[in-house]
């Protein structure tokens, strides 16, 4: 049964299925989250373990090995494309505008996006910097704010581990 391309099949979706969930796994260890990641292990290698055995136990189906190759591919893009839909962890962006800062803020504020102001000093003098952390899934709603009111604004967002006193939304 397996030799047939029902085994290229089997094993092509298992390597998609555990993928996904070490997509996941290697997210939720960055963010200390050891139990979970513990537990996402134990499923990865699981299945990781019954592809593998379907593979060894077929070495003369070579089709397998392209079923091995395509659901690693495949679990690749499907891991990464529903990390960013479910949106595990916060960011932290900066935003720099020269001229626009209050306006920034306000929108930002009116969206229930918390934003601090930063006293900063550039190449041309005084700037304000805007610092907000935001869950990962309003990466892309804070960008479109900020450019919505400044198309130059100078805008960086990094991965960000809140450790204390860290407020949800504005508290306007």
């Amino acid at each position: 049964m397996l030799d047939s391309a029902l085994g290229p099949l089997i094993i092509m979706v298992m390597r998609i299925c555990d993928v996904t969930i070490g997509t996941f796994r290697t997210i939720l260890v960055v963010q200390g989250r050891r139990y979970l990641a513990g537990l996402a292990g134990f499923f990865e290698v699981l299945i990781w373990v019954f592809a593998i055995r379907i593979i060894f136990q077929h070495l003369d189906n070579i089709g397998n090995l392209f079923g091995y190759a395509v659901g690693f591919s495949l679990g690749n893009v499907l891991g990464i494309t529903l990390e960013q839909k479910v949106g595990l962890g916060y960011l932290q962006v900066t935003i720099i505008s020269k001229f626009l800062t209050d306006k920034i803020v306000y929108a930002l504020r009116r969206s229930k996006i918390g934003a601090t102001i930063i006293p900063g000093e550039g190449g041309t003098g005084g700037v304000a910097i805007i610092v907000c952390v935001v869950p990962r899934k309003l990466r892309k709603q804070t960008i479109l704010i900020v450019e919505s009111i400044d198309k130059e604004a100078f805008i960086t967002v990094q991965s960000s581990i809140p450790y204390r006193g860290f407020i949800h939304g504005s508290r306007k």
